[in-house]
């Protein structure tokens, strides 16, 4: 057995699950779980180290003080708002004309040599969603196929060098040491996702405090990531200006915003800005306004972005939503109407072993797809943030890279 903690270091909170990996039966069970504000961090990205460390710490701490326990090995999440993706593609000759994992791991370093990146950039992930042997397209996994050419096409994850390298010093400093870096949408949507919503083509929103993480998973692989810069604080601040309020209290209406629908109550008695003895009364019809109107907005421009990406039309399951803002009351319904109708899911993380609480709620899909990409579950080959070659299957099964990232 061995120890996984997943870091999902969030614009607004940092959370941190431990999760105990048996490879023997294939079993993964979250025994601690750990939250701090962050703090040193904006969209991701670290604006100060000291800062940033110690809210690390502290959810690292908290998640080892519940597990009882240190773990073995680190995953953290990358945001989407620092990252950027290219296309690529490699071609290798077959010598020996049956097709190994030898074949598979060259053609997939040529399309990381191949992928035009800016200087600034490091390779995070490659992640190929198509294979071509002797120029028959369509192959799902060409290994112990017969040719003497094998090409592969890859999407090719980037971040930037300066981010990565910040947060891998403030995470060394909270006395962690990283074993693998992942995209926050990728590690979203291994919690999320069916393998038959990847196969029909979907596209998967996180929706978290200050920023939307987009993936689109076609077939084999994720086709195309992005970020909107917006998220569930953006309702806060809008609130908070609206209702003449303190910025606590308009979280805690937009949180307690569909029971304070269903209890039918009217009128809010709150605290006025600045006046700390003063209460002021305000209507419900404001805040569901107010609510209504920032979500139709960051769905718009969701929309805006998957018209832009040209996968529109290829999400034959639709959409997925996961994270904290997609509890909000009617965001499912409000989604699919702008998107004409498309079919959408409201995604808690699928249920693992251990702390059951943490399953229950769509805030935890990434922390607990990072414990998942620890435990082995990735797309099926995959070049990770070490540059090594990552595969699944049953006869090629491989936890070797311990490696870490600096």
């Amino acid at each position: 057995n061995y120890y996984i903690l997943g870091l999902d270091i969030g614009s607004v909170n940092i959370s941190a699950a431990i999760a105990k990996f048996s490879p023997d039966s294939d079993n993964l069970s979250i025994s601690g779980i750990g939250r701090a504000r962050t703090n040193g961090l904006k969209k991701g990205v670290v604006t100060n180290i000291e800062k940033a460390s110690t809210s690390i710490r502290q959810a690292a701490k908290e998640a080892m003080k519940t597990a009882g326990c240190k773990p073995d090995r680190v995953v953290v999440s990358i945001a989407g708002a620092y990252t950027g993706s290219v296309k690529s593609q490699g071609i290798v000759s077959v010598p020996s004309g049956e097709i190994s994992i030898n074949e598979i791991k060259r053609a997939m370093q040529m399309a990381q040599d191949n992928a035009i990146i800016d200087k600034d950039q490091v390779i995070l992930h490659v992640l190929p969603y198509e294979f071509k042997v002797d120029g028959q397209d369509h192959i799902e996994d060409p290994i112990g196929m017969s040719g003497s050419r094998l090409e592969v096409f890859t999407h090719v994850i980037t971040a930037e060098g300066n981010s990565i390298r910040n947060l891998i010093k403030a995470t060394n400093m909270a006395g962690l040491k990283i074993d693998n870096m992942v995209l926050a949408g990728y590690a979203s949507a291994l919690a999320t996702l069916t393998k038959d919503e990847k196969e029909l083509g979907v596209g998967l929103i996180d929706l978290g405090g200050a920023t939307c993480d987009i993936v689109v998973h076609l077939g084999n692989s994720i086709v195309y990531n992005d970020t909107l810069p917006v998220g569930s604080t953006n309702i806060t601040m809008d609130l908070s200006r609206a209702l003449n309020t303190p910025l606590a209290n308009a979280e805690e209406i937009k949180i307690n915003y569909t029971k304070l629908l269903e209890s039918g109550v009217s009128e809010l008695q709150l605290p006025t800005m600045g006046e700390v003895s003063l209460t002021h009364e305000a209507s419900m019809d404001i805040v569901t306004k107010v609510i209504y109107a920032r979500i139709e907005e960051t769905i718009l421009l969701l929309l805006n972005k998957f018209e832009n990406s040209g996968y529109l039309n290829k999400l034959g399951s639709g959409l997925v939503l996961t994270g904290g803002m997609s509890k909000l009351d009617y965001i499912r319904n409000l989604t699919s109407l702008m998107f004409d109708n498309i079919p959408v899911r409201i995604a808690k993380p699928r249920s693992v072993d251990g702390l059951f609480e943490v399953s229950e709620d769509a805030k935890n899909s990434c922390v607990v797809g990072l414990c998942l990409y620890g435990s082995g579950e990735f797309t099926r080959y995959e070049i990770d943030s070490n540059g090594e070659l990552k595969y699944k299957d049953s006869h090629l099964k491989s936890m070797t890279s311990t490696k870490s990232v600096n």
